[in-house]
């Protein structure tokens, strides 16, 4: 299990395939890289990610155990970038690994809707002429809220 929080663009395909090496029980590999995209089209030139070294980190190593918990997990990996990122840019990477397809997908959804609603990252979003700081979107709640005890 690998977790990785870093202002270094990195290669999902090299990482995937780093991932997958010697995963000989693992019926099944997921992965999912996201990248920074302008929501408005037009009005984002880049985004800007702060955290709390270590605090950060603690953070995802917890949800990656619980993931561990819920699912038969061969191996899980999450990336997540930091600092100043420009459109197009990956911003993070979850991949798991599991004895069956079901587990390795449910997990990784799992760890993004974590991601993306809970671990400990400020974003900003830096347009032409200003700046604004990312709201929590109701969607990204209710997505998170599937796995709540008695949902999944």
């Amino acid at each position: 299990m690998s977790v990785r929080v870093q202002s270094q663009r990195f290669d999902a395909g090299a990482e995937l395939n780093a991932f997958s090496a010697g995963l000989e029980n693992a019926g099944a590999v997921v992965s999912f890289t996201g990248v920074v995209r302008d929501r408005d089209a037009g009005g984002m030139v880049a985004m800007e990610i702060e955290h709390y070294p270590g605090m950060t980190e603690r953070a995802i190593a917890a949800i990656v155990d619980e993931a561990r918990t819920r699912w038969d997990l061969a191996a899980a990996l999450v990336i997540h970038r930091h600092g100043r990122l420009e459109i197009g840019a990956p911003i993070m990477m979850v991949a798991t690994a599991s004895r069956h397809r079901v587990a390795a997908f449910e997990a990784a959804e799992f760890l993004m809707d974590y991601l993306k609603s809970r671990a400990p990252f400020w974003k900003k979003e830096i347009g032409p002429q200003d700046a604004a700081w990312v709201e929590a979107r109701d969607e990204d709640e209710a997505a998170l809220g599937r796995w709540s005890p008695g949902q999944d």
